[in-house]
């Protein structure tokens, strides 16, 4: 936590967990790779690779971990509208790829699961001190919205980085 100084979310302390390792069990299947592959792309998480996983693994089970990474054009917010029809290009990288052998099932399952009223909800929860007053909004609400305009973006564009990730998966296979 030295490095990630400020106020951290987290839902439970994994007392013994160890770090994921593709080759120590449990070895996921191609369904949660496919979720976790799609996830990533949806948030635009960049720190999902071999060299820092941030999954965990407790009493059997995989936990994703430090999701700092993820949305990373609040940074700026330059552009935030467009850059939600990115590719994500970087999905290339990530430690799941080459079993996440149903993308597109994924996608199917994740588009029908969410829309904006469940973005709104959970960005409701936000802490009002997580939300940067370097921001261009005139107040967290407008701040907020933003979110969720830029998160039922990227899922009606989800086709988009599907069809990223499924060109890098096969290029490494």
């Amino acid at each position: 936590l030295h490095a990630s100084a400020g106020l951290n979310l987290g839902l439970r302390f994994l007392p013994h967990a160890s770090a994921f390792n593709l080759l120590s069990p449990p070895k996921p299947d191609g369904d949660f790779a496919s979720r976790l592959v799609w996830f990533d792309a949806f948030v635009t998480n960049v720190d999902r690779t071999p060299r820092n996983v941030n999954l965990l693994v407790h009493q059997g089970q995989v936990w994703l971990i430090d999701h700092g990474a993820a949305l990373y054009f609040h940074h700026s917010w330059q552009n935030y509208l467009g850059q939600s029809e990115s590719a994500f290009p970087l999905i290339k990288d990530h430690v799941l790829l080459p079993l996440a052998d149903r993308l597109e099932e994924a996608d199917r399952v994740n588009t029908g699961k969410l829309n904006r009223d469940i973005f709104e909800a959970i960005i409701a929860a936000i802490p009002d001190p997580w939300l940067n007053s370097q921001a261009p909004f005139p107040d967290r609400e407008a701040h907020r919205q933003a979110y969720a305009d830029f998160l039922e973006r990227r899922l009606r564009s989800s086709h988009i980085f599907v069809g990223e990730a499924e060109r890098a998966r096969a290029q490494i296979l």
